[in-house]
This record gives structure tokens, sequence and C-alpha cells, in this order.
């Protein structure tokens, strides 16, 4: 008997195969419709030349991590010498990544977070921003003033993660009230021990393209990163 196009009625084995493959679709076109954003965010001002050289070389974390969530889009944003601040387009994919900040060498000048965080209230007023992510060793700006955009950014939803390099009281402090403002977190690193970078930026990620959950269950497997991003969460 057939319906009434025409059509032959699936067998019961048929109509489940069916159904299987309209899930499995369904899902990959919800992966490919919520991957994950996130604004890399460095200092390239000149004393940050070996530390930029160690983002790229674990930036490609980022990516391997959240595959599994569906993928991660990332912009590379960065400033330096006189007044000079560049976002990038997304990319998919590390070696893009990779490829964007082999092009750029560091220069001179003072931070420019200010401009950082306006840049990512624009980005997200157009399309979510999973979370920022900033790598930085100094802070010259006026803290009121970015305390005001971490605000900002923490009522759309942007959580700012800052990692920061070496031991300047001045932007730890900074760094930290940042983080705590927009709902993010702190943590300090050493680039002389790049694997602790390297997990900060994998949980980063796994935040950005997983959510909250995700950085839940990576904590309770024990990753000391997304634990101590979680502590300091709101």
């Amino acid at each position: 008997m057939s319906d009434e196009r025409g059509n032959a009625p699936l067998s019961p084995s048929a109509r489940a195969q069916a159904v299987e493959a309209f899930i499995r679709e369904a899902r990959r076109v919800g992966a490919a419709a919520e991957r994950g954003r996130l604004i890399f965010a460095l200092d390239a001002t000149m004393s940050r030349q070996p530390t930029w050289d160690l983002a790229q070389s674990l930036q490609g974390r980022m990516f391997e991590e959240t595959a599994a969530l569906g993928g991660l889009d990332v912009q590379l944003v960065y400033f330096r010498s006189f007044g000079e601040c560049r976002a990038s387009g997304f990319v998919g994919g590390g070696q893009g990544l990779a490829a964007l900040m082999a092009k750029i060498s560091c220069r001179g000048g003072r931070t420019q977070i200010g401009k950082v965080f306006r840049h990512a209230l624009e980005e997200t007023s157009a399309r979510r921003i999973g979370a920022l992510v900033f790598v930085g060793d100094a802070m010259e700006e006026n803290v009121d003033e970015l305390c005001e955009l971490a605000g900002r950014l923490g009522l759309l939803g942007v959580k700012a993660f800052m990692f920061h390099e070496g031991f300047d009281a001045q932007a730890g402090d900074a760094f930290r009230e940042i983080a705590r403002l927009s709902g993010g977190a702190y943590a300090a690193f050493d680039a002389s021990a790049p694997r602790r970078l390297a997990e900060l930026l994998s949980a980063a990620a796994a935040y950005a393209a997983g959510g909250l959950a995700e950085l839940e269950r990576r904590a309770t497997k024990g990753e000391d990163a997304a634990r101590l991003l979680l502590s300091q969460m709101g």
C-alpha cells in the first residue's frame, strides 16, 4: 500500500534508520550553528615578544580541546606601538591563527586594554562572544575606566579571563578586579613554565565552546586550570 504521494511505506527498520539519520543531521547542524566564539587578546608591546612566541606555539590547544564541542572560532586582537590596536577576522583552526600571529612582531608602546574591551562590546552586540581571554603583564591605564568596561562586558555575558604574566602588583590587582566584575577569572603564569598557560587557554576555550557545564565537567575530572577558573566565576 502506498501513501498519498504514491510512495511505498517504509518498513519499521527503515523508519528507525531514517529517524537516526535525521537526529544525526540535526545534531551536526546544531553544532555548526552553536560554534563557540572567543576573543584572544594579547599585549604586543616590546617586552612581550617571548610570551607572544609562547602563545603562538600553544594556541592550537584551544581548537583541539573544543573540537568535540562543536568547534571554536577565535579572533586575534592585539595592541602595540603608538595607539595601534588591531583585530583579525574569526578563524576556525589553529593553523589559521598561527599564520596570523606569525606576521606580527612586538613593538614598544603603552597598554591599550580599554580598546580591547570596547571592541569586545561591539563584537558581542552583533553576535554573542563566549569569552574574552587577555594575556598581558602590565596595566598603564585608568583602572576605574577599565572596571566600568568590564562590568558592561559582564552584563552582556562576556566573561573576561585575565591571564597575567609576571609579578607586577598593580597589573595583578587590576586584572583580578576586571575578572571579578565581568564574572570571569584571573590567573597568573610564568612564561618559563608553558604548561600552565596551555592549560589556562584550554580551560577558557572549553568554557567559550561548551559553557559552564563543560568547565564543571573538566573540574570534576581533576583539571586544575578548570577548577581555578570555576572557583572564581560569578
